[in-house]
């Protein structure tokens, strides 16, 4: 039978969707046709059967390629019988595709009818339910209404049911008639409430009476102890050689003790607790009052109203002079910003005293009008300090005491109610005044026994119990603070000079020679700082603020120099600085780039144990930079040369003994000093 015979008894395939009517009417008129329909065939196909299809034929599809391109690459000529085969199978494979894109599209289709027509099912029902909520609510209203009248005796606060029963006699209370009768129980519980209102009425009348006895007897024992003031004032005064004699200064505690009297709450309650911790726990610490005592006096004898006459003057004399008003509206609300931020007329000043005898002055003052505290700061050292420029920031009033507790950085009020204060008067913010009325540290105000609810977690403590609880870490934060500056100022002329003093505590963590050295340390701002490539991923992780103190520093040997910049975070050494790294050598690398100088910098910045040295780990920074150079010299001696394949460059001799010079697909090197064997090793 001849091929031509076959093609012609083969059935012939109509599609429903893309035939016309012409086709059709012939399809009808041929016995051995049948007709295709894909909207059938979708119901009976499984979606995911099609989809394992679809990854077969995409598999199969990508195998062809691939072996045509073996075969092209293999010197096949593009008309060859292998090629010309996997072509008709590629066509088959994307005839497949397309018609599972068809069945796909028309699977989307078909759900998304289905799903329109269930949201016409639901907005049938919402609409439903909205009539029925509607009806629901108007019965509501009309039940309220009812409900809503009252009795003007419903006012009155009565006592229950069962206390009255108890309580009043037979006669008022009738409980044969009341108990079933609502009416005439109300009427008993008033008239019995009427009874027991004149009776607390007389015995009103006689605790009076037994009060204004008492008064009176309270006034003449008042008058005899102020009959014995003057005698015990004369001996106080004979008694003064005594109390100078033998170092009890009790006048002068009496002094304070009355011009006390005259501080707000807020600074007395700081003055109790600092000297009482003094008293106890340091007897170094000295708490002294200074301002203007009469001014305080006069202050505390304003009476309460002051402020409303004031307004009402000043609100009369405007209306006499409108047009003069008019002219001075900006001297007025700057007149209202000063009233609005006036200080106390006293204050408190708190020295906290060091071994090497310099002096951290605390002056705390409080702000009437914000009831808040500030503090500004002023240190006294016992030697010059002014040979380091990089440390300029260190002992700076306005940033000595930044964080020192964690994200207090003392630029706002922590108090919510100043906000409003400020808009009346045109304050955009707080910080522009801290230069001269001092910081609003949230410990400040912890002190002076204040809270607010802007501090976060409430403590269930308030006043002096607040105080007392936040003394003893607070002092031992300040007088670590200004521990940690003197010691960074110190370390920083040495740093300026490329010297790097390392303690003898801590020359184990170190080989006994390295070569690579400081060159240069310099101080730079947050925006220079940001400015720095290799440093951009700090920024972006949010590791640094404006307030930390930013340095650079650069360690050089040879032809090779390392910039590292570092972040000191205020809170030094609680908080490990920071260092990103940058060498130029053979090209300029970063941590983002090579894998040793990230190593190097996980070697400065993570292991705070082995770095720290004595406590309380002054030393942290400069062992840190020792380190790095350390580590920049195992870096270059087993970097290897391209050329000759040597183990090292020549420039840089093998002189630090390694177990491996390095290891794993990254090629580190072996960054950690192992005391007392003196040989490096990796991690």
């Amino acid at each position: 039978m001849s091929s031509d015979a076959v093609k012609k008894r083969k059935p012939k395939f109509i599609r429903n969707e893309a035939g016309t009517p012409e086709t059709k009417r012939r399809a009808e008129g041929d016995q051995d046709v049948r007709v295709y329909n894909e909207e059938v065939e979708l119901e009976d196909r499984d979606p995911q059967q099609d989809y394992m299809l679809y990854k077969d034929t995409c598999a199969d599809l990508a195998k062809l390629m691939a072996e045509i391109q073996e075969l092209k690459s293999g010197g096949a000529k593009v008309g060859s019988v292998e090629i010309e085969e996997r072509h008709r199978q590629c066509s088959i494979h994307f005839i497949t595709l397309k018609k599972l894109n068809r069945l796909a599209h028309m699977r989307l289709k078909k759900g998304r009818d289905q799903t329109h027509e269930a949201k016409q099912r639901v907005d049938v029902l919402h609409l439903q339910l909205q009539n029925l909520l509607y009806e629901v609510m108007h019965l509501q209203k009309e039940i309220s209404k009812c409900l809503e009248f009252k009795s003007q005796h419903e006012e009155i606060e009565l006592v229950s049911e069962e206390e009255f029963f108890q309580e009043a006699p037979a006669e008022i209370s009738r409980p044969h008639v009341t108990r079933d009768d609502q009416h005439q129980l109300t009427l008993a519980r008033l008239d019995w409430e009427l009874e027991q209102r004149k009776r607390l009425a007389e015995q009103y009348k006689m605790s009076l009476a037994r009060k204004e006895k008492i008064q009176k007897a309270i006034e003449q024992k008042r008058e005899y102890l102020s009959s014995l003031q003057p005698g015990l004032h004369n001996i106080m005064q004979a008694s003064i050689p005594v109390q100078e004699y033998l170092s009890m200064p009790f006048e002068q505690m009496q002094k304070q003790a009355e011009v006390a009297r005259h501080l707000p709450p807020a600074l007395y309650v700081l003055m109790v607790q600092a000297a009482a911790y003094g008293q106890a726990c340091d007897k170094t610490l000295s708490v002294n009052i200074t301002g203007d005592v009469d001014e305080a006096k006069a202050l505390s004898r304003r009476p309460e109203d002051s402020q409303d006459d004031e307004s009402d003057s000043d609100a009369e004399e405007e209306q006499q002079n409108t047009k003069r008003r008019r002219a001075t509206v900006g001297v007025q609300l700057e007149d209202k910003r000063k009233e609005m931020l006036r200080r106390h007329p006293l204050s408190l000043c708190v020295d906290l005293k060091c071994k090497d005898g310099s002096i951290l002055h605390l002056f705390f003052c409080y702000l009437m009008n914000l009831n808040i505290l500030t503090v500004k700061t002023k240190v006294s050292t016992a030697v010059d300090l002014s040979g380091a420029v990089s440390a300029g920031e260190l002992l700076n009033s306005e940033s000595l005491l930044n964080c020192l507790y964690a994200s207090d950085h003392g630029k706002e009020t922590p108090n919510p109610v100043n906000r409003y204060q400020f808009d009346k008067v045109g304050i955009t913010t707080f910080a522009d005044y801290v230069s001269d009325l001092g910081h609003p540290y949230v410990w400040v105000q912890k002190l002076g026994g204040l809270q607010f609810s802007s501090d976060g977690a409430q403590s269930e403590l308030s006043g002096s119990a607040l105080s007392a609880s936040h003394m003893e870490r607070t002092m031992k934060l300040l007088r670590g603070r200004l521990q940690a500056r003197l010691a960074l100022h110190k370390q920083f002329s040495s740093l300026e000079h490329s010297i790097i003093p390392v303690s003898s505590e801590c020359q184990h963590l170190f080989p006994a020679k390295v070569v690579s050295g400081l060159t240069r340390w310099t101080m730079m701002s947050y925006q220079e700082f940001t400015e720095l490539g290799f440093v951009q991923h700090v920024l972006k992780a949010g590791l640094v603020c404006e307030t930390d103190l930013f340095f650079m520093a650069v360690v050089e040997r040879g032809t090779a120099r390392l910039s590292a910049a570092v972040v000191v975070n205020p809170r030094y050494p609680e908080v490990m600085p920071l260092f990103s790294l940058s060498l130029h050598w053979k090209g300029e690398r970063s941590g983002r780039t090579e894998d040793n100088l990230r190593a190097m910098e996980s070697e400065v910045n993570v292991f705070r144990a082995e770095l720290q040295g004595p406590r309380p780990g002054l030393q942290l920074l400069t062992n840190q930079i020792q380190r790095l150079c350390v580590c920049l010299d195992v870096y270059l001696e087993t970097e290897s040369q391209v050329c000759d394949g040597s183990e090292g460059p020549k420039e840089f001799p093998r002189e630090k003994m390694c177990l491996r010079t390095a290891r794993g697909p990254s090629r580190l090197k072996p960054f950690k000093y192992n005391h007392p064997q003196g040989f490096f090793s990796h991690r």
